[in-house]
């Protein structure tokens, strides 16, 4: 994909080139969303409010990296809601369809797993680090999204979030941290890497 060919032609007014760029970068914008507001319904509306705000504004994009300027967008979509959610009644922290089903496996959460036991043991993992990603203020939450889940570079977290390099620098250290803490409560659950060292020890 000749994506800077494809984003000219777009700001051209070339719909086809936007809707190659969106198939691009759906699969990623979604699980970002899903995973800011652990709701698939709410993810979709923000995936969805991403694209039109980018097929709006992609006249304004001057370079760098497109997708930390798509996270952008997508970040702030999912600021807004959950703003609006502040301002309504809380919603669960596990996820539900339309029908109001507990969904047991969200889309994003792969199972590779061997056996019943291994699948078990990962699916408790999956919900205490979405448990744990959930009680982390906004803004620790989109850091480790972008760079510990994403990938996205310092350079690239500051351009999707426009706080400089040292801000997200700080933000993460502090997110990892707090991620640290309270993945103890499931310490039977995690890899070796995550277990905080007893003092004694």
């Amino acid at each position: 994909m000749d994506e800077q060919r494809l984003i000219y032609d777009a700001q051209k007014g070339d719909l086809e080139a936007f809707n190659r760029l969106v198939l691009a970068y759906q699969d990623v914008i979604y699980t970002h969303a899903f995973r800011m507001l652990g709701d698939e319904s709410a993810a979709d509306d923000a995936a969805q409010e991403t694209f039109i705000a980018a097929y709006k504004a992609i006249c304004t994009f001057r370079g760098g990296s497109f997708r930390a300027w798509l996270f952008r967008i997508a970040t702030n979509q999912c600021y807004d809601e959950l703003r609006r959610r502040q301002r309504r009644p809380t919603t669960p922290l596990e996820p539900f369809t339309a029908d109001d089903e507990g969904v047991e496996s969200p889309k994003w959460m792969g199972d590779d797993s061997n056996s019943p036991e291994d699948a078990l043991e990962q699916e408790a993992l999956k919900e205490a680090l979405q448990k744990c990603l959930n009680g982390l203020p906004r803004e620790f939450r989109s850091v480790v999204l972008l760079i510990d889940v994403q990938g996205l570079d310092y350079a690239e977290a500051s351009q999707a979030l426009g706080v400089p390099i040292g801000t997200i620098k700080s933000r993460l250290a502090r997110a990892r941290l707090r991620m640290q803490h309270c993945l103890q409560a499931y310490w039977e659950l995690l890899p070796e890497k995550f277990r905080l060292k007893d003092e004694g020890s």
